[in-house]
């Protein structure tokens, strides 16, 4: 049996899906998810800036990473107490 820890997360697909959008499903995610970390993909640039300053103003970790110029994926840990 294999002993290595795999965190398991939700995927939030917010592909082409307009601003605000994106920000609406994470919430939405994180209320039915409150202990699990997230994975949120989206493709609106504007999206970066709204989901990062959620996250920030909450205390909640997010880490984001650019795959190309029309896809973000957002990695997100919360305690379930920020939401």
């Amino acid at each position: 049996m294999n002993s290595q820890h795999v965190q398991k997360f939700v995927t939030v697909d917010a592909k082409n899906k307009p601003c605000p959008l994106p920000l609406l499903m994470l919430k939405r995610a994180l209320k039915e998810h409150p202990h699990q970390a997230l994975k949120l993909i989206t493709s609106d640039p504007n999206s970066e800036l709204d989901v990062i300053r959620f996250c920030h103003l909450r205390n909640i970790e997010c880490d984001l990473t650019q795959i190309s110029e029309i896809e973000f994926h957002f990695n997100i840990q919360c305690n379930g107490k920020n939401t």
